[in-house]
């Protein structure tokens, strides 16, 4: 008995002990991740970075996951009363570059219909994304870059640095309009800082392949440059952004061809498309997870297949193939347990 007195405090304190140990959370997650459109994400240190635009304004969100990283995001600028971003701030970008952080975005005077669409940049004031911004201005995206007037339609604005040079590449009109269902195309120029376009734009393709020809609208917009293995390609978004067939399209550049040059691209899709249960898949961004080991995907979709911009932000990793093309695996249906990205489970 006395042996047995002592044994058994040890064993109750054993499991109460036990008791109180947290709960280990399954490593999985499930789509969609929030509400929203255009997902831009960007990992930066340990810590992602999202930018979205609502309330005419733009907002920077902050978390060391990935699955989190569009949670609590802070104001970062609000159109101002006048001119020519005063509304219809669309699809922001953030970049860190030369260690000041930029976002790109499209806005507007007036709309619908949306007509008077251009781009701008903003500038950190310091090196924090969530910190103050500078407006740096309408982006020259017309035909001479030497006349500001001579402003397009825009929308859209990625930038990459390729062999050492900043280009920007874009969505954008032939020329100015009175409709919104204009063609849409894409358009490349030279960089000579991240707010300064300094040459004409090119127009570097359009939506001429059957899989991109639209029932209302012929589009490409969304592109991102996107690199691997020494590799370059943008992924655009084509058909109605607004329809179940929204999809994601690709183009490749030649090694050491000059990305100016329409002939140095070559174009194959679709790469991603919606399956039965997700609509509308496109407008994409690209990062790693926490641990640097996975690539993921970030992309919309619709909330169901009628006609509409009602649309949430989901999450999928994929794949390299062996010539550093990206692999982009059937999207998966909302609710699915997917494994959490690497090195973010608790």
């Amino acid at each position: 008995m006395r042996k047995m007195s002592r044994v058994l405090p040890f064993l109750l304190a054993a499991c109460s002990a036990e008791s109180e140990l947290p709960v280990v959370a399954e490593c999985t997650f499930t789509n969609p991740v929030a509400a929203g459109a255009d997902p831009w994400v960007v990992k930066h240190g340990a810590s992602y970075y999202s930018v979205q635009s609502r309330d005419n304004g733009i907002y920077v969100a902050k978390s060391d996951r990935l699955t989190r990283a569009f949670d609590n995001p802070v104001r970062v600028w609000a159109a101002p009363d006048t001119g020519w971003n005063r509304t219809n701030v669309w699809a922001p970008e953030l970049h860190f570059i030369d260690g000041r952080w930029y976002v790109y975005y499209a806005a507007g005077r007036a709309g619908p219909p949306f007509i008077h669409q251009r781009s701008g940049v903003l500038e950190s004031v310091g090196d924090d994304p969530q910190g103050g911004y500078v407006d740096r201005g309408m982006l020259d995206t017309g035909d001479d870059a030497t006349t500001p007037a001579e402003h397009r339609w825009a929308i859209d604005v990625n930038v990459g640095r390729i062999g050492g040079q900043l280009y920007a590449v874009w969505s954008g009109w032939e020329r100015d309009a009175s409709t919104d269902r204009t063609p849409q195309h894409l358009y490349i120029a030279r960089m000579s800082n991240p707010w300064t376009i300094a040459t004409n734009r090119v127009k570097l393709s359009s939506p001429v392949e059957s899989w991109e020809r639209g029932t209302e609208l012929d589009l490409q917009e969304g592109p991102t440059f996107l690199e691997h293995g020494g590799q370059w390609f943008i992924i655009y978004s084509t058909r109605e952004s607004w329809l179940k067939e929204y999809r994601l399209g690709q183009l490749r550049l030649a090694p050491g061809a000059d990305p100016l040059n329409p002939a140095s691209w070559t174009k194959s899709g679709p790469v991603l498309e919606g399956t039965d249960g997700v609509f509308g898949s496109g407008h994409a961004s690209f990062t790693t997870s926490p641990d640097g080991t996975e690539s993921w995907i970030a992309y919309h979709a619709k909330t169901s297949t009628t006609p509409g911009w009602e649309r949430v932000i989901r999450l999928q990793k994929f794949d390299w193939n062996a010539d550093n093309s990206p692999r982009f695996s059937a999207t998966t249906p909302s609710g699915q347990p997917l494994t959490l990205p690497s090195g973010e489970c608790r």
